[in-house]
């Protein structure tokens, strides 16, 4: 007779289990306009959509439109300001730290020449403080947004006089028009080099993306394996 098979225990506080659990709970939340319309206190953790038709974006939008919304351009969190500081921040006081974010994303887009706000949704979710890094990297991990895992320097912020020796991001090559990032030095690699990587991702990434559940709601399943995803 064989060993029988032994089944690892579930362990409701395992890192994996706790950050589904914010995974979760963010893609039940409903998608809305960027920035959203009326101010809120609170941190946490959010992801962005677009369906537009910026032609590098064409397979992102097409998994967005249609108020589908299962592939994220871009996933991020806002913590309080004791954390920003290098801190933990917890227990302070949050503020408007989630919604400033989206806020200053929304700018960051309408300063672009080829991107329009009109295109771009958002979801959040105010989470405490503690957990926010945790379900920020599983969302991360889970999706492989374009923009954080290839076109990076989304969510970067005006460095300030004399810093401004730094090289220019690729998102900022591909994505001219915040007036500080002209002021950057050019970036090594040109833009024909940052869009055929950026291809190149969404090509391997596009068959992980988790798919919709017959008969559930708009959210994607979160039934993935994150070691697969990690290769």
């Amino acid at each position: 007779m064989s060993e029988p098979k032994r089944i690892p225990p579930f362990n409701p506080l395992d890192k994996t289990n706790l950050g589904e659990n914010i995974a979760e709970a963010l893609l039940r939340e409903p998608v809305g306009p960027l920035p959203p319309p009326h101010p809120f206190i609170g941190a946490g953790v959010y992801a962005i959509y677009y369906e537009g038709d910026f032609a590098l974006y064409k397979e992102v939008a097409g998994h967005n439109r249609n108020d589908l919304y299962r592939w994220p351009i871009y996933v991020g969190k806002a913590v309080p300001a004791g954390a920003r500081k290098g801190g933990y921040g917890l227990g302070a006081d949050p503020g408007l730290a989630l919604f400033k974010r989206l806020a200053e994303h929304a700018t960051s887009i309408e300063e672009a020449s080829n991107l329009r706000l009109k295109d771009f949704r958002c979801r959040f979710l105010v989470v405490d403080d503690i957990w926010i890094p945790l379900g920020e990297s599983l969302l991360i991990e889970m999706f492989s947004p374009l923009w954080n895992r290839k076109i990076d320097g989304f969510g970067n912020h005006d460095p300030g006089s004399g810093r401004y020796n730094q090289q220019r991001s690729p998102w900022d090559v591909i994505h001219p028009g915040r007036p500080w990032a002209a002021k950057l030095q050019p970036l090594s690699a040109d833009e024909r080099v940052v869009r055929e990587g950026a291809a190149e991702h969404l090509t391997r990434t596009r068959t992980k993306i988790p798919p919709q559940q017959e008969g559930a709601d708009d959210s994607p399943s979160l039934a993935f394996d994150l070691e697969s995803r990690s290769r």
